[in-house]
């Protein structure tokens, strides 16, 4: 049984930004076909800034532990800053993630990308 670190759990039990931004300004969905995941990520953007955030995630503990965390660290932020969010700062802003379940954190930072991409392709 891999050993979660209490910020993983912590989101798990209590995840953040859980639910669907109806018409968002940007839409991003990730699957693992291996692990069964998906994610699917929702922004809403003014003046180039995520001001709100949110997700569904089907999967394990540490897939919805990653995308809570994701949307924390993205809020607030410019899209190019979220867009440099990486798969190691999710890990690291959760204290560290088991070695088996590291793919989950790629997952929720491909999902908010998704959404950026989504939202910058939209506004040209």
């Amino acid at each position: 049984m891999p050993v979660y670190s209490k910020k993983v759990m912590d989101h798990f039990m209590n995840p953040r930004n859980v639910g669907v931004i109806e018409n968002p300004d940007g839409y991003g969905k990730v699957g693992n076909p291996v692990c069964g995941d998906l994610m699917e990520m929702y922004i809403r953007v003014e003046k180039d800034i995520i001001k709100d955030i949110k997700f569904k995630t089907f999967g394990c503990g540490s897939a919805i532990a990653t995308s809570s965390m994701v949307t924390e660290l993205a809020l607030g932020k410019t899209v190019d800053e979220a867009l440099e969010i990486t798969r190691k700062d999710v890990a690291e802003e959760l204290d560290g993630l088991p070695p088996q379940k590291m793919h989950c954190s790629n997952l929720a930072a491909d999902a908010l990308h998704a959404a950026i991409n989504d939202y910058k392709k939209k506004k040209k």
